[in-house]
């Protein structure tokens, strides 16, 4: 239960990638935040996280607009989490398990040796990951219980196109693996994310921890 819990008060780290094509000086440029999913377009929650996108970008020098036929920019904004995958951790006391990895699941099993004495070996299930290995899944094990938690992989993508042209002046992704769904505390911090140093480096991909719940973000520098 322990182990349980120090899980879900760990940082989960999530993976911000940006990609900028002559994106104009503030100055002098209005924009406009649309759904970039027809499914979230007019919604109250939409709404909620839009003008979190809108701040940022008025942070940065830009000027909002009402009206996305007029705006200079637009930003098309998404977010969304999967319906998780469940995890299983078993913990044995003072070693560190060679066979658990974050990248892939497994399932435990008892056999007997050749000498009849009773081992415990593991299955790989089904693989998972997107695009990096997070300790966060890994690490030193006391006891002998088995815990299983639920895991969710939430993102969010921020794309910014001429009003005029359609040309696309930017586009970024940031994705975070955690043991919480709510999209609440989920996409305030990956909007954050998005924003620290926008715009960033183009085509880097850059590595940040989410602090649990609650708790403000924290930058990982590399």
């Amino acid at each position: 239960m322990l182990a349980g819990l120090a899980a879900c008060a760990t940082p989960f780290r999530a993976d911000v990638s940006r990609f900028e094509s002559q994106l104009p000086a503030p100055q002098g440029q209005t924009f406009a935040v649309v759904a970039d999913d027809p499914e979230l377009a007019g919604g109250l929650e939409f709404a909620l996280y839009a003008d979190r996108v809108e701040a940022e970008m008025a942070e940065l020098g830009y000027t909002q607009t009402d009206n996305p036929e007029s705006a200079n920019l637009l930003v098309r904004f998404a977010y969304g989490v999967d319906d998780g995958r469940e995890r299983v951790r078993t913990n044995y006391t003072g070693f560190r398990d060679p066979f658990y990895r974050s990248w892939y699941g497994y399932t435990p099993f008892v056999y007997r040796d050749r000498l009849g004495r009773p081992r415990v070996a593991y299955l790989p299930n089904r693989s998972w990951g997107y695009g990096f290995y997070d300790p966060f899944f890994d690490g030193y094990y006391g006891g002998r219980d088995i815990d299983s938690y639920t895991i969710f992989t939430s993102g969010i993508s921020l794309k910014i196109d001429n009003g005029q042209t359609g040309e696309r002046l930017f586009e970024g992704s940031a994705e975070a693996v955690s043991t919480s769904n709510r999209l609440q505390y989920l996409v305030p911090n990956l909007i954050e994310a998005m924003f620290t140093d926008f715009p960033g480096n183009s085509g880097e991909t850059v590595r940040i921890s989410i602090a649990p719940e609650d708790q403000p973000v924290k930058r990982n520098d590399r």
